[in-house]
């Protein structure tokens, strides 16, 4: 793969980068007007998304960073982007362009005040995984086999304005308007300042680790605090293959069902016993051993759930709470779903969208056991996010709704959702946890 010698830091040559990723599109609308004079409306389309989904990738690729990492959080919102998009934005999982080996060695002098090989005993300066925020290099030091993480230059500084950059295209994209919205761009802006220090991360990661290492079937590396720093992070190497290689190749029920148990498990134990969860559940943060054991990986983006949000959450979980309209809406207020202000037509809107989308996103916990192999399911959440995106009456509405925790709950749970699917476990035992 074609390595990356230098990375744009200040905000004017970042800004710059995404100026030019803007005319392309700007290229590829005209491109899409005169596609329709002669193919059908459809193929137009396909290829408009197709050629917008490369150029904006390979402009994003480039910064790294934050804007890849909204990329990244893009991806799996399979329910609202194209797939053209969606295929595209997820290489920033773990398959992006690395740095080149001179400006590794550069860049972890920089961090660490030495170079690799003053470190280590062995320490191949060629990336052997690349994402958003940081790349993977293999290490040996005292007879251990070492990954090394390091984050790349400027990614910590560039956050603020990253975000500042890619904002008019989120707030179009989900529909946000309106006074108040900061909340959501701030919450993301945090969580992205919490996973460029390192330090906290290797801190959250053994706690996580101490906390859930009962849980069968599923691993952790250690970490190795005198090898890391802020922006390098050092732990065990793992022996294992992505979640997403081994659901391309497994077909193996009953190890699909036994990794798909742990990976439950371990979310379902976070939520309700630590209030503090894993939000970043892509398929890239997992590993699968040859002993069919679950390795979970990268603590930097962890989520507080605080009790003002998980009990009026976690109520409506609850089938027979669905069902009392009251109670439900009253509920919809507490996560500020519904506003003191809306008008009785948006109180009707908003009370029987929800009641619809939580009624289906809840379905596994109102059973002993839950098949997530179901296309049906999966279906119908694809038809309801569909269905929304386009729905011209919401569009006129502010869609500036719900408690700022919904943003990183809801990828949790989404994120969740599609490695079980991916995973095609079939009879996942649902817990009833004591907190519930």
């Amino acid at each position: 793969m074609k390595t990356i010698d230098k990375i744009p830091v200040t905000k004017i040559q970042r800004a710059s980068k995404l100026a030019q990723t803007g005319a392309k599109v700007g290229i590829n609308y005209i491109k899409y007007y005169g596609d329709k004079l002669i193919s059908s409306e459809v193929e137009a389309k396909q290829r408009l998304n197709q050629n917008n989904a490369e150029d904006i990738y390979d402009g994003l690729k480039k910064l790294k960073g934050s804007a890849l990492k909204v990329a990244q959080m893009l991806s799996m919102e399979k329910s609202i982007l194209p797939q053209a998009y969606v295929e595209k934005f997820s290489l920033a999982q773990f398959s992006v362009p690395p740095l080149s080996a001179p400006l590794v060695v550069k860049t972890f002098k920089n961090y660490f005040g030495k170079t690799p090989n003053e470190i280590f005993d062995e320490f191949n300066p060629n990336s052997v995984n690349a994402a958003s925020i940081g790349q993977v290099h293999k290490a040996k030091k005292d007879g251990k086999t070492l990954a090394v993480k390091i984050q790349y230059p400027g990614v910590a500084g560039s956050i603020a304005s990253d975000l500042a950059l890619v904002k008019p295209i989120a707030m179009s994209m989900f529909n946000i308007k309106g006074k108040n919205s900061d909340k959501y761009f701030k919450e993301v802006e945090n969580k992205l300042i919490e996973e460029t220090n390192y330090i906290l991360e290797i801190e959250q990661s053994k706690a996580v680790v101490a906390a859930c290492e009962h849980i069968p079937n599923l691993k952790f590396p250690n970490y190795y605090e005198n090898l890391s720093s802020e922006r390098i992070i050092t732990m065990d190497w793992m022996h294992g293959i992505h979640l997403s290689e081994f659901t391309a190749i497994n077909n193996n029920e009953n190890l699909a069902n036994q990794l798909g148990q742990a990976l439950w498990d371990f979310y379902m134990f976070q939520i309700h016993e630590l209030k503090k969860v894993h939000a970043d559940p892509h398929p890239g943060n997992f590993l699968v051993s040859n002993d069919g054991n679950l390795i979970a990986l990268d603590f930097g983006c962890m989520k507080s759930i605080p009790e003002s949000f998980y009990i009026p959450y976690f109520e409506l979980a609850n089938k027979n709470n669905l069902e009392n309209k009251s109670y439900f809406q009253e509920k919809l207020f507490e996560l500020e779903i519904l506003k003191i202000e809306d008008s009785p037509e948006e109180i009707i809107f908003f009370n029987e969208m929800f009641h619809e989308m939580l009624s289906l996103f809840t379905q596994p916990f109102h059973q002993q056991y839950f098949d997530f192999s179901n296309p049906e399911f999966f279906g119908k959440i694809a038809e309801l996010g569909e269905r929304y995106s386009k729905n011209t009456e919401l569009r006129k509405m502010n869609g500036n709704r719900g408690s700022k925790h919904f943003i990183y709950i809801y990828r949790t749970f989404f994120g969740l959702y599609n490695l079980m699917f991916d995973l095609k476990s079939n009879k996942i035992k649902i817990q009833n946890f004591k907190s519930l």
